[in-house]
């Protein structure tokens, strides 16, 4: 709760014009997302950019590590459309507020740690699917409504957006080569923004999406019946909107520990995103988490400290006040060609070179992972499919390497020292490794090099242990460490447990 309460890091340096231009060059990349996430959930453009504004503010401060972005996100938003549909946009922010108060019981009770369970595969196919689907929602952009009917632009119109387009890829491949001090996404932007006022160019603009003009957020509570029904109604959704969030900002914050060789805290970051969900919810916005594709964009800009993105946030806010008017006349192609290379930044194209050095197993968990991302659009889902895999493979590996070294000792018994852990995927392995029949009076199992992990390992044991006692022989078990000691105090059977030369597993502290 310390950490929690730790508003800003005093101790980090702070280049502030660096973060104050990134957290512009964010902002401006932030609106057009937001308020696409909004109308997609039949919302007011409004509560997508509200939702930016509250996000991004108390994430910014309160989160667990500098960096981070967080605003309205398609990943949450995307849960919800069922029930805002179903019952109205009230129930939606119950929901949303729901969601916050859940996020922030992990949180208190420490449970952020098990992003930690994620392996390395599944992040590749994260990231990879991620990309993807950032490059495919600018593709987007180039599509038309009309009457309700959608085409694509065609002509004079295709022409235009698509060289403005590669003006803005260009800008920024060459920007960073002549100068660091501006942002290049943000040089982009201006410059095709200038282009576009200087000639008159006609253009697909931010205008076109939705009017962002609106007043402060006010307070609001949910205008819902407070009964056990309408818990009922937003409980499932609240649950499902909390994971997702929770999954997509832990991995966005592991993320940016690799990026920046340093170290967050994912349990002050589940704080902060509860709190910023319930505020959400009492003053209109749709909710949300962490945003990898503003987070990159922030990070490639500079951006070390929490300001940038509190400075990210008041801009969306002050353009929501008085430059709406200035804001909706900012060309979608030059922010359109800053997502594309933020999503050529985010593919992991590591993952395609190192490809032939790594397990079959791992190569196949990754491209489900990203298949799964791009063709269900379900991060968390995505993740969870892809831990679950990891898992089984490494179970079934570890099942594979129990083995069991044997011979007599000096008393005449007979010793099996056991080398791999003892767990339901190699329990029958490790019980063909026994001749009860033939073995003599006295026999001991060697735990030195193993460990009882399970359930299924202590009934296994059970098991062994039965055997020899209906042929009236004794079994010992030695070098059981504490925790598996604990495991079988409520064991059956004929166990001994000798306490001599017991290990000790030490555990790595949770933050």
């Amino acid at each position: 709760m310390k950490a929690y309460l730790r508003i800003f890091d005093f101790t980090q340096k702070v280049n502030y014009k660096t973060e104050i231009l990134a957290g512009l060059t964010v902002a401006m990349t932030m609106i057009p997302e937001s308020l696409s996430f909004a109308i997609l959930a039949g919302l007011s453009p409004l509560t997508g950019l509200y939702a930016a504004f509250l996000m991004g503010l108390v994430t910014a401060i309160l989160g667990g590590r500098p960096g981070m972005v967080s605003g309205g996100a398609g990943a949450t938003i995307v849960v919800l459309i069922a029930l805002s549909k179903a019952h109205g946009v009230e129930y939606l922010f119950a929901a949303v507020a729901l969601a916050g108060l859940f996020q922030f019981l992990v949180g208190i009770f420490r449970l952020g740690k098990f992003v930690r369970l994620i392996p390395q595969p599944v992040m590749y196919g994260f990231l990879n699917g991620l990309a993807v689907i950032i490059f495919m929602a600018q593709i987007e952009q180039f599509k038309v409504t009309d009457g309700g009917i959608t085409t694509w632009l065609s002509g004079t119109p295709l022409y235009v957006m698509g060289g403005l387009t590669l003006l803005t890829i260009g800008i920024v491949l060459v920007v960073p080569r002549l100068t660091k001090a501006i942002p290049a996404s943000l040089i982009a932007i201006l410059v095709i923004f200038g282009l576009v006022l200087g000639f008159g160019i006609e253009t697909k603009t931010v205008g076109d999406i939705a009017s962002i003009e609106g007043g402060f957020p006010a307070f609001h509570i949910p205008m819902v019946p407070f009964t056990l029904e309408t818990l009922q109604i937003i409980f499932p959704f609240a649950l499902v909107m909390a994971g997702v969030g929770l999954v997509e900002s832990l991995l966005t914050l592991s993320m940016v520990d690799e990026i920046t060789n340093s170290r967050g805290s994912a349990n002050r970051e589940a704080l902060a995103q509860g709190t910023a969900n319930v505020v959400n919810g009492f003053f209109g916005g749709m909710g949300g988490c962490a945003m990898v594709a503003q987070t990159l964009v922030n990070l490639n800009a500079g951006s070390r400290a929490r300001l940038a993105a509190i400075v990210g946030a008041l801009t969306i806010l002050v353009i929501i006040l008085v430059g709406a008017p200035v804001i909706e006349r900012i060309p979608m192609a030059a922010l359109v060609g800053v997502m594309i290379m933020v999503a050529i930044g985010t593919f992991e194209w590591v993952s395609l070179r190192i490809i032939n050095k790594m397990p079959k197993s791992d190569i196949f968990v990754g491209m489900l992972v990203a298949v799964i991302t791009i063709v269900l659009h379900n991060l968390a889902l995505a993740v969870l499919v892809g831990v679950i895999v990891a898992a089984l493979v490494f179970a079934w590996d570890n099942a594979k390497r129990i083995r069991a070294r044997k011979h007599i000792d000096a008393t005449g018994a007979k010793v099996y020292e056991i080398y791999g852990p003892l767990f339901f995927g190699s329990v029958a392995a490790f019980l063909e490794k026994f001749d009860v029949e033939n073995d003599p009076h006295d026999v001991v199992i060697d735990f030195r090099e193993s460990r009882v992990a399970d359930m299924s390992a202590i009934d296994a044991l059970n098991k062994i242990t039965a055997r020899y006692s209906a042929l009236n022989k004794t079994v010992v078990l030695k070098h059981l460490s504490p925790d598996c000691r604990n495991k079988l105090k409520k064991a059956e059977g004929v166990i001994v447990v000798t306490m001599a030369e017991d290990p000790t597993y030490k555990v790595v502290a949770d933050r």
